[in-house]
């Protein structure tokens, strides 16, 4: 292999691996947009909290992982479910506007809090994951991009399955489409709702673990939920599967911007080269490459 066709096939590697974990934050804006119809704009502040509940779970002495990691998801789980329950069920079928400003007013609230309750210095997510580079080829990745994106993985096939075979699955895409008509058929749409923040609550968790691990943990990690708001809009922001391609081809692109733009106009194209391409395609596709195309009669 030539050293340029190397240099192509380490960075498309690396943002493969760095897009999937993109896709796994944004499963949480599509969980929670499948089933209430609404963007949660607080979903970075959800994987920062998650990332410090876990240095601090992880810090107990003689924690287990499995059980930090358990007590983690718990957390969140509950954290989502009394959020769900305070905030934002008394805002059911109100206009969608008020969710996601509520959401956003939650995102503020979160970030002041966070120093607050847990203070400001960064903290590390120590996970028992060797340091030394997993070699691919002429690619070198690191150990938790390889676990984080295997992670991913296995929650994208584990929620497809769940909205296309069972039964709670299907009762959620059915909230989606309509409220109205899905309470009329008898399905309780206030615990779908309680479901559906669950469910982002737990892959937040997860998210927060992994890239509390690469990234360290502080109220910055916050922001990647504005990193991922370009993969859920190019993916279409009701599609699984537009997440996880949306993630791909984001990581992607950012990696060969740095790659091969950087050396040129002295760095920084990797921060904004995907909401170039997120823009280009919304000119294209306003409802991302694999949204449901909705169609208003007035």
């Amino acid at each position: 292999m030539s050293e340029d066709l190397g240099f192509f096939f380490a960075l498309m590697l690396n943002g493969a691996s760095i897009g999937l974990m993109y896709a796994l934050i944004a499963l949480g804006f599509v969980l929670v947009y499948k089933a209430t119809d609404a963007i949660n704009f607080a979903q970075g502040e959800f994987v920062m909290m998650s990332g410090l509940i876990a240095a601090v779970v992880l810090g107990i002495a003689g924690m287990p992982l499995i059980a930090a990691v358990l007590a983690t998801v718990a957390i969140m789980i509950g954290f989502s479910f009394g959020l769900e329950r305070i905030v934002l069920r008394p805002l059911l079928g109100r206009p969608v506007v008020a969710v996601i400003m509520a959401t956003i007013g939650l995102a503020a609230m979160l970030r002041g809090l966070a120093p607050v309750v847990f203070g400001g210095e960064p903290r590390a997510v120590s996970l028992p994951i060797g340091d030394d580079p997993i070699v691919i080829g002429p690619a070198s990745l690191p150990p938790i991009q390889v676990v984080g994106a295997v992670v991913a993985v296995l929650f994208f096939l584990g929620f497809t399955w769940f909205f296309k075979k069972s039964r709670m699955g299907v009762a959620m895409r059915a909230v989606a489409d309509n409220q109205q008509v899905a309470q009329a058929m008898g399905i309780n749409v206030e615990r779908y709702f309680a479901l559906a923040w669950a469910m982002a609550g737990i892959v937040s968790a997860v998210g927060g673990i992994v890239w509390g691990s690469m990234l360290g943990v502080d109220v910055h990690l916050a922001l990647v939920g504005l990193k991922v708001f370009p993969v859920v809009i190019l993916g279409g922001l009701d599609s699984i599967g537009g997440a996880l391609v949306g993630g791909l081809i984001i990581g992607i692109v950012e990696n060969l911007a740095a790659g091969y733009l950087d050396p040129y106009v002295g760095g920084g194209t990797k921060d904004f080269a995907p909401y170039v391409l997120m823009i280009v395609v919304l000119m294209v596709k306003p409802y991302g490459i694999f949204g449901k195309r909705r169609i208003e009669r007035v």
